[in-house]
């Protein structure tokens, strides 16, 4: 299932517009091109409907928020709902500040994404509207351990159906649901934390799988999720004692353009709640 997943974003190399943060847009282009989508980054709201309006998916990335950026989300967005294409929203570090947490909420609530991708923190943010996030990464205390996997799998599940959305939520443990299935994904590699970016470009990567596969977002997203987790492990095993974090952001980057369908297959773990 997966691996066509995989081909169908090979053979259709869907267009993708991103109005992401300058810290990572580099790489989120990158993540898609490995992909085989063919990524768009324009954030002037003076070209975003036009620029939506030619791709097949939107990922909006709140992670450098500043007014012009979120008014294109804003219009970006409701173009893309307008064409029925698939949008992707990504709410880095929605509770670490107001602007950052109303912005994610009020384009959660606004433009009705295909898919949320985020930290557990981050979702968290988004459900109450406050969160104990640590900067943009998730606090320690709202980590998913399979001691607690039940009840994140149903937060999962109450956040999907109250919001009419498919939500990533990704960390040592990711979990990817719907209002009624969600996959739970052992995929990864710690020091994937350790690389600015990994969960930007899952989400950039994640518009390229669902723009692909729009007749199962679940299923696609699960697919995205799992690909970047089984890169991560590919990556990490070309480390050599002389290789750090750079090195590794680069190997990702490699294991992505490389993947094939019977590789995502034969790596991909996880289970269905």
């Amino acid at each position: 299932m997966f691996k066509d997943m995989l081909g169908n974003v090979r053979k259709q190399c869907p267009i993708v517009h991103n109005i992401t943060n300058y810290v990572t847009v580099n790489d989120c282009a990158n993540i898609l091109l490995a992909t085989g989508a063919s990524p768009i980054m324009a954030d002037d709201i003076n070209e975003v409907e036009e620029i939506t309006s030619i791709c097949s998916a939107l990922n909006i990335n709140i992670g450098t928020l500043n007014s012009n950026t979120i008014d294109a989300m804003y219009t970006a967005g409701r173009k893309a709902k307008e064409l029925s294409h698939p949008v992707v929203l990504d709410p880095v570090g929605a509770g670490a500040s107001t602007l950052r947490t109303a912005t994610a909420a009020g384009l959660l609530r606004e433009l009705q994404p295909t898919v949320v991708r985020g930290n557990i923190s981050e979702i968290k943010a988004l459900a109450s509207g406050a969160s104990g996030t640590k900067g943009v990464d998730a606090d320690t205390c709202d980590k998913i351990t399979l001691e607690n996997i039940d009840s994140a799998v149903e937060f999962a599940k109450d956040f999907a159906a109250r919001n009419n959305t498919v939500v990533a939520i990704t960390g040592a443990i990711d979990i990817v649901a719907d209002r009624k299935k969600a996959y739970c994904i052992f995929n990864g590699n710690a020091m994937m934390s350790s690389v600015t970016g990994t969960g930007c470009q899952l989400s950039a990567m994640t518009a390229a799988y669902i723009a692909a596969n729009k007749d199962n977002i679940l299923e696609a997203t699960a697919a995205s999720v799992c690909a970047m987790g089984v890169c991560g492990e590919i990556a990490y095993a070309r480390l050599t004692k002389d290789d750090g974090n750079s090195s590794y952001r680069n190997y990702i980057i490699d294991a992505v353009y490389r993947l094939d369908g019977e590789t995502l297959e034969r790596y991909a773990k996880y289970e269905i709640k």
